[in-house]
């Protein structure tokens, strides 16, 4: 009963708390659908049982507040439920429509008993949510924008956003590393989470860290295995595609499912199912780029051994010319000699011998001459060779060179450039991205 003060009539607390119980009760009897964003599950995993916070925004603005409870046996029921419907959990920041019983309790106020909520009503959130942010990223005109970035000629640095323990992470690291061809990967991990309501922050913060240090990778991957569809709507999240769709080079996913394509997948250059297809798409990009290079260095070296074969053939053939014509010319002197000596009977045996000391310095002569012309031959032959084996493109790159390209084109000059364009520079070891910032022609003067 209220007490008399003087003129006032004075309650107690708990006499104002039982009749706002009493008032609440008698007014709501029934069970009640309700919609409201669930910012946070609160689930406590000590006791199973939820309190989950709900609110109602409008331009932004929290305009309602209410806490609530969902005991473990419900929770489990209907967390079951969620991820068979919408193939995710219950999570923060998810719109639900949800049947709850009102109460009031004098020590811990208002609160709303969840009974059950619509599966089917949060995947058409779900939904909604992800053509918002695929509407968003169009109107930003950055939907293709990573899409339209120049793929490297050999995506060889690779910046990797992944869990070190993840099966899928291990699986592409295997295939890289034991590729048929040897192809050499260098990979630098940046760990992340990769689902749950703290993914989007995690793996958004590790791209910014990559963008600080760009010049360092040719590709991003983001590595995720398993897990079916669970866990994949922070994918759909607005502040993620965006950053994925705004990236500076080229983003390449495998997260580990065969269904719904999320936005992020959507804007990233190159999307795989799994993991392991991802690293089989690198290797064949590193494959595109290594065997022309390899038929060219096999056709140089075919091209090279048919010109010294085609030399040492015609330098045999030299020496053996040389060699029948220098007996056919010393045999055919020899026989004159004989003959015109025997014929005039006027030629002296000492003149005769003297004859045949002529014949056999001019053999002797002619002999030189040949070694000689033969050893000039050989000579240029084997600097022929020589040549041949400078201009190997691998022995002009060695030195210093290098080869620099516009859409696979070796240039020559810089009026085949304009500035802006993305040209690609081959060294000994690797290859680089570059954009013309400025030009600067021969100075014929």
């Amino acid at each position: 009963m209220p007490e008399k003060l003087s003129d006032k009539t004075v309650f107690s607390l708990i006499e104002v708390a039982r009749s706002i119980q009493k008032t609440i009760a008698e007014r709501y009897k029934s069970v009640y659908w309700i919609k409201a964003e669930m910012n946070k599950l609160n689930h406590y995993s000590h006791s199973g049982h939820c309190y989950p916070e709900l609110v109602e925004k409008r331009d932004g603005q929290v305009i309602a507040e209410m806490r609530s409870v969902l005991w473990k046996t419900d929770y489990q029921r209907i967390n079951q439920q969620f991820i068979e419907t919408t193939k995710e959990p219950l999570k923060n920041g998810i719109t639900i429509l949800f049947q709850a019983t009102l109460s009031y309790d004098p020590l811990y106020g208002l609160t709303l008993r969840m009974l059950d909520i619509d599966p089917v009503h949060a995947l058409g959130e779900l939904q909604r949510e992800k053509s918002a942010s695929i509407d968003r990223l169009r109107k930003e005109g950055v939907f293709s924008a990573n899409k339209a970035l120049p793929f490297p000629v050999v995506p060889k640095r690779l910046a990797i956003i992944s869990v070190e323990t993840s099966k899928g992470y291990a699986d592409f690291l295997k295939i890289l590393q034991h590729n048929p061809w040897g192809y050499y990967f260098e990979q630098t991990l940046f760990p992340a989470l990769l689902q749950g309501d703290k993914s989007v922050q995690a793996i958004t913060s590790q791209l910014e860290r990559i963008a600080q240090q760009q010049e360092r990778y040719d590709v991003v991957a983001i590595i995720r295995g398993g897990g079916g569809d669970v866990g994949l709507s922070s994918y759909n999240h607005y502040m993620l595609a965006a950053t994925i769709a705004r990236f500076p080079i080229p983003v390449l996913t495998g997260i580990g499912h065969s269904t719904n394509e999320t936005v992020s997948e959507m804007v990233a250059y190159q999307n795989a199912i799994t993991p392991s297809e991802l690293a089989d798409f690198l290797i064949q990009r590193f494959h595109r780029f290594a065997e022309p290079v390899n038929q060219a260095m096999e056709l140089i070296e075919r091209k090279a051994k048919q010109q010294l074969t085609q030399e040492r053939d015609r330098l045999n053939n030299l020496v053996r010319y040389f060699r029948l014509h220098s007996m056919h010319l010393i045999n055919g002197q020899q026989q004159r000699l004989e003959y015109g000596a025997v014929r005039l009977g006027m030629v002296s045996t000492a003149r005769l011998q003297h004859g045949q000391q002529y014949i056999q310095h001019a053999g002797q002569t002619l002999e030189t001459a040949t070694l000689s012309l033969l050893k000039d031959t050989q000579s240029n032959l084997l600097t022929v060779e020589r040549t041949v084996h400078l201009l190997d493109p691998r022995q002009v790159l060695q030195r210093g060179y290098s080869i620099t390209r516009l859409n696979g084109k070796a240039l020559k000059s810089v009026e085949s450039v304009h500035e802006g364009d993305v040209v690609e520079t081959v060294l000994a070891q690797g290859s680089m991205i570059s954009k013309i910032d400025k030009l600067k022609p021969l100075d014929n003067g």
